[in-house]
Order: structure tokens, then C-alpha cells, then sequence
């Protein structure tokens, strides 16, 4: 409602910003306060208009602006500020004769629908299209002890042990996210595309390594969240080559978790007691194209 000397303080909670207007009549006494003496937040932001008429003070701030605070509880965003009315000397120096005031100030917000006047338009577009708009997304590949508990803090391994490979990705305010690995290859240097070169997953999700006689290399299942994805490789070094650094490099994606794995979208390993394809979630004809190698491939 309008600022007046019965409601002097009238607040307007907009999509970004605070609207505080204050009647000079701060404290229903017919004593006008001034201007100079009004200020909004920690920061003591000023004023940005008056109206001599109505006698009224108007303060515009964006919600993060003048010092306000942030609260969140579980259903809302809670803005927090303050107008502060701090008087000054007038006439005799040596005494005032109001007293200085705070009036706490509070925006909240729901946090789980829309507070934009606009209309909400459904994500028709692809994915990863609307997805590069809003921000970059985290993904991380690390190599990790034996129990997953934490990153192996040595790099080195002897033939016969297995290398742990964990991939996640942060996925922030995003719809819920499920990761896979495209594609990773073994190198003796940092250029994916140097020679020689290991294919070790493939053929979008394909654990080709796992393939090869006497490996055990396999996607870990079930995955212990939908944005990671660990898998082991055996330890191994290029034939004829007396190198011990080998650079591993892999494509990581994202998917929807809601969506259904596909040829596009898998995490599959070979397992040899059934001489069959088996991914770490969807069904089995998914991983087909492992074995034939027409699987689709991500651009």
C-alpha cells in the first residue's frame, strides 16, 4: 500500500530489485524527517527520488545491491536489508529531537516456481544446445585408489595392477544429469591424435578395452550417482617403447538422468564369462553396436 503517515514504510518486492518508499512522516508526528537523513542497507544507499507533494522519499535497489543479506530456507529466498533513519543537529547544535530508527526490510521469494512475469517456454531445443547458453559444466577424470575412497595420490603403477578412473561432472542448478564417456585414448604425448595411440573406450561408450585377451577392464556397476562414471583399466605400456609417462585423454558428456540410455548414450563393458555386451544401465541391444562397430558417434 501507498506510503502515509499511518503506513509510512511501503515496500515492493520486484523480479530483481526493492522498492522502498518512505513518507517524510516517519513517525506519524506531523515532524518531517529529511531526505539527507534516510539511507537503505549496510551500504547506506541513498535516495533516487522525492516527491515534494506527497512528501515521500523513494529508494531502488537490486537484491544483491546496498548490503542486503541472502537467507535461504527450504522453500524460499529471503532478501534481507534495512532503512535506517539517523538524525542530525538542527538549529542549536547540541540537542535532536527525534530518535534514530531501523526498520528491518524482507523480500521473499519461492524457490521452487517462476516469479518472472514471462511466460515459461518448454526446452524444445537439444540439450546440449540450450545447455552451452547457460554456463559451462565442471567435468573432472581422476585416477583413484583401490576402494574409490579418494584420488591415488601416486601416478605410477607397475604391469598387473589396475588403474581406477573415476569421471563426474558438477552439475550446479542443471535438471539432474547421468555422465558418460564417448571416447578415451592412450598416448606418449598430450596430442589425443599423436601416434602411437590405444583406443581404450570407443564407438560412443564402447570399453573396447575390456575386449582384447586377458584384460579384465570393465565400467563399475551399478554407478554410485547418476554424474559419475568409474571404470578400470589394466595397466599397460606401448609395445617397443621404453617410455613410462602415458597420457590418457576422454571425451565426457552429459544426458538428461531421465533419459533412456541409448547407442548414443551408454556405458558398456564385455563380459567374457557370456561373451556378451552388458551396459551399466538400459537394456542390452544398446551395447550391440559395440560388437559391430556401426554405433552412432557424437559430433
Amino acid at each position: 500500500q501507498a506510503a502515509a503517515p499511518l503506513h509510512p514504510v511501503a515496500v515492493r518486492c520486484q523480479e530483481a530489485q526493492v522498492v522502498v518508499t518512505v513518507h517524510r512522516d516517519l513517525f506519524g508526528t506531523g515532524r518531517l524527517v529529511k531526505a539527507a537523513e534516510l539511507s537503505l542497507g549496510s551500504a547506506a544507499c541513498l535516495p533516487v527520488a522525492q516527491s515534494a507533494a506527497e512528501n515521500t522519499v523513494t529508494f531502488v535497489a537490486g537484491l544483491h545491491e546496498c548490503g542486503s543479506t541472502l537467507q535461504l530456507t527450504p522453500d524460499s529466498l529471503i532478501y534481507k536489508t534495512s532503512l535506517s533513519y539517523k538524525p542530525t543537529p538542527s538549529g542549536n547544535l547540541v540537542i535532536v529531537r527525534t530518535n534514530p530508527a531501523v526498520v528491518p526490510i524482507e523480500c521473499h521469494y519461492p524457490r521452487k516456481s517462476n516469479v518472472s512475469s514471462n511466460a515459461v517456454r518448454p526446452t524444445w531445443a537439444p540439450f546440449r544446445s540450450t545447455l552451452s547458453v547457460e554456463e559451462r559444466l565442471m567435468f573432472s577424470l581422476r585416477l583413484m585408489n583401490d576402494d574409490w575412497s579418494t584420488e591415488r595420490l601416486s601416478h605410477g603403477f607397475q604391469l598387473g595392477e589396475s588403474l581406477h578412473l573415476q569421471a563426474d561432472v558438477a552439475s550446479g542448478d542443471h535438471v539432474p544429469l547421468r555422465l558418460f564417456v564417448d571416447d578415451c585414448v592412450a598416448t606418449l604425448s598430450p596430442d589425443r591424435n599423436s601416434s602411437p595411440r590405444y583406443a581404450l573406450i570407443d564407438l560412443s561408450g564402447c570399453l573396447v578395452d575390456g575386449r582384447a585377451d586377458d584384460t579384465t577392464s570393465a565400467f563399475i556397476s551399478p554407478r554410485p550417482r547418476q554424474e559419475t562414471l568409474q571404470f578400470t583399466v589394466d595397466a599397460f605400456k606401448f609395445a617397443g617403447d621404453d617410455r613410462n609417462l602415458i597420457y590418457i585423454t576422454c571425451h565426457l558428456k552429459v544426458s538428461p538422468a531421465d533419459q533412456v540410455p541409448n547407442p548414443l548414450n551408454k556405458a558398456c563393458s564385455f563380459n567374457k564369462a557370456s561373451s556378451l555386451w552388458a551396459p551399466v544401465e538400459g537394456t542390452g541391444d544398446i551395447c550391440s553396436c559395440c560388437e559391430t562397430g556401426n554405433c552412432p558417434l557424437y559430433g
